[in-house]
């Protein structure tokens, strides 16, 4: 692993970017989306997902210059199109309406249609919660995980992303319905890892902590079984009726997965009590999860997001640790 300065790949980045006809500051935003991304230790949708990203702006997939356009309002509900542009710019776009929505109407709920990958989700998480509010948001995708007690794929693996604010501290709940994301296993398949739990199966319908056998089959193993499956199912509904896009079956009718629709809610949680009540309530809660009794190897309980902020912190001292193999292939962009 190398370390690199954060600065540094953002200006590598921008390079690539501008070179594919992104403006400065598009390219700009863009890039250290990625790299905030990679500063905080999610390598598969940072810069591990980079070269493909190159790879489908160059294939016509991502539109370089597309923005999202609203079509259709309903109050504080508002469907967008995204116009299959650059997939973490329109998400980006799509949580700051949604947080102007709901500073107006106490809530805010943003559907965007016919857009693309938005990398880490819960970078929305943070974006919204750093702001005070809270966040429910979520994804289909290309088909990619069987229905339970089926053998074919299809069911997106639908990521789910909800936030609540407290302080710089905010709780980030981030997750797939599946129980490792695609680029997780990538990234252990990258380093000739196993998985630390059996994530999918193989050829040969055995469950396997093999993650270049899952990534063969596809058939990557929903959270709670069958309740995991089914909630990817009915987020994908959900995601398609409020948007006004394509389900999770038509979009796995394209050759690259594109054309997403997503979700994204903002919740003024602090018009009630105020927002000291909301920080004393989460903070309450944070306190007795840490009192639980470690388990035999001593791990300490942990609520979603902590630990990013210690990786956060560690990397911006000791620099963005980067695979060499993809820093060569990034720089050869």
């Amino acid at each position: 692993m190398l370390r690199l300065s954060f600065d540094l790949i953002v200006s590598e980045l921008m390079r690539v970017l501008t070179s594919l006809g992104f403006s400065d500051a598009r390219a700009r935003q863009s890039a250290t989306l990625f790299a905030e991304t990679q500063l905080d230790g999610v390598a598969s949708h940072g810069l591990n997902r980079f070269p493909r990203f190159v790879g489908q702006v160059r294939a016509g997939v991502v539109r370089v210059d597309a923005e999202p356009a609203r079509v259709a309002s309903f109050g504080s509900w508002e469907q967008w199109d995204g116009n299959l542009g650059p997939g973490n710019l329109n998400a980006t776009a799509a949580t700051s309406r949604a947080i102007a929505l709901a500073r107006e109407h106490g809530l805010g709920l943003v559907a965007l249609a016919h857009t693309n990958h938005w990398m880490r989700g819960g970078t929305y998480g943070w974006q919204a919660a750093l702001a005070g509010f809270a966040f429910i948001g979520w994804t289909n995708t290309t088909p990619n995980m069987p229905p339970w007690g089926a053998m074919s794929s299809k069911l997106g693996n639908n990521p789910l992303i909800v936030a609540l604010p407290r302080d710089h501290a905010p709780v980030v709940l981030d997750i797939a319905m599946s129980q490792f994301s695609y680029g997780k296993m990538e990234r252990l398949q990258l380093r000739g890892e196993a998985l630390p739990f059996p994530g999918g199966y193989d050829e040969n319908g055995k469950l396997t902590t093999d993650p270049g056998a899952i990534l063969g089959t596809w058939r990557a193993l929903p959270i709670g079984y069958w309740k995991g499956a089914g909630l990817a199912l009915v987020l994908d509904l959900l995601a398609a009726v409020l948007s006004g896009g394509q389900t999770t079956h038509e979009i796995g009718k394209e050759e690259e997965e594109s054309g997403l629709s997503q979700v994204f809610l903002v919740i003024d949680v602090s018009r009630p009590g105020g927002p000291d009540a909301v920080a004393q309530l989460v903070t309450a809660v944070i306190d007795d999860l840490h009192s639980a009794v470690p388990a035999a190897d001593g791990s300490p309980a942990r609520y979603p997001g902590e630990s990013v902020l210690k990786v956060r912190e560690e990397n911006r001292r000791l620099g963005v640790p980067v695979d060499d193999e993809v820093w060569q292939a990034i720089l050869s962009l």
